[in-house]
């Protein structure tokens, strides 16, 4: 089956960092700001705004997409753990994927692979190395493609995996939002709704991240929610010159008595001339499906263009 999803709200009511001090606001629930934030709401920024970018973004899923427009090398490193936290199978990699003429084809430069990391007939004996696998590596030639994102992320395919995939893409590029397709959740990714909303605390800071100034919006459980909640965190820094997204850490687990999960990523991104490109993608997982074998799963991905 599948795992997660994540980020983000519509609320804002100005809180005096020092003070604690609340403001008025027209939204419905109070987003915290640090004095920087407040400064510049109170001299015209448009929270309000910012907002209403951090639920429609598509510069994220965008940054992905453009991995298929261009020539990189990526570092792969997928390990598979035993119930008592040693590794039971693992790939490392190093590929290269070339883009002529508007076709991309990938190379493997040297893998190695320990355990039942694969089955005979080497397809993979793991779903999320699977799902890796669909998300970054290339088969033959692949021709024709683009970054547009309009009305991608609701694209699915026949069956039970590309089902998956769809689910998939949601989480990675549309935290937050309703994931169609997990039973017994609910709503409760739906972090933007109100009736989810009122179990999050918001933030919203002024930081620097690797020499770029960003906003930081955070969504974290109030206390004693823990247990109503998908999302244990939600971070996301938006570089403030053009509301790019640079980095995204987020959490989440549920549990219900078919499947359960327990998740952690972070994602970084970096200007490439004219295009926003994905550098890392950390990842830590343990999940179960009734109808499969549980698999906890660490990888890390790194792309150098």
């Amino acid at each position: 089956m599948r795992k997660h999803y994540f980020i983000l709200l519509l609320s804002f009511c100005c809180m005096q960092a020092a003070a604690q001090k609340e403001d008025t606001s027209i939204f419905k629930y109070p987003i915290q700001m640090d004095s920087v934030t407040i400064v510049a709401a109170r001299g015209g920024w448009d929270v309000a705004a910012f907002i209403r970018r951090v639920q429609n973004d598509t510069t994220f899923y965008k940054a992905f997409r453009a991995l298929h427009l261009v020539s990189f090398s990526a570092t792969n490193d997928i390990r598979v753990y035993d119930k008592k936290g040693k590794i039971k199978a693992s790939l490392y990699s190093h590929t290269k994927q070339q883009v002529q003429q508007r076709c991309r084809t990938m190379q493997v430069l040297n893998e190695k692979t320990t355990g039942d990391f694969y089955k005979r007939n080497h397809d993979y004996n793991y779903y999320t190395a699977e799902l890796y696998a669909y998300l970054f590596f290339t088969k033959g030639k692949i021709c024709n493609e683009n970054d547009i994102v309009a009305g991608m992320l609701d694209a699915r395919g026949k069956g039970q995996l590309e089902k998956n995939k769809a689910e998939l893409k949601q989480l990675i590029f549309n935290p937050g939002g309703k994931i169609r397709g997990i039973p017994f959740m609910g709503d409760k990714a739906a972090i933007f709704d109100p009736e989810v909303a009122e179990h999050y605390d918001f933030k919203l800071l002024s930081e620097e991240y690797e020499g770029q100034d960003c906003y930081v919006f955070k969504a974290i459980p109030k206390k004693g929610e823990e247990s109503n909640v998908v999302y244990n965190e939600l971070s996301t820094w938006f570089r403030k010159s053009d509301y790019s997204i640079v980095a995204r850490d987020y959490s989440l687990s549920y549990s219900t008595m078919f499947y359960d999960f327990d998740v952690r990523m972070r994602v970084r991104t970096s200007q490439v001339g004219s295009r926003l490109l994905p550098t890392s993608i950390e990842y830590d997982g343990n999940w179960h499906v009734f109808t499969q074998k549980r698999e906890s799963v660490k990888f890390v991905a790194t792309f150098s263009y």
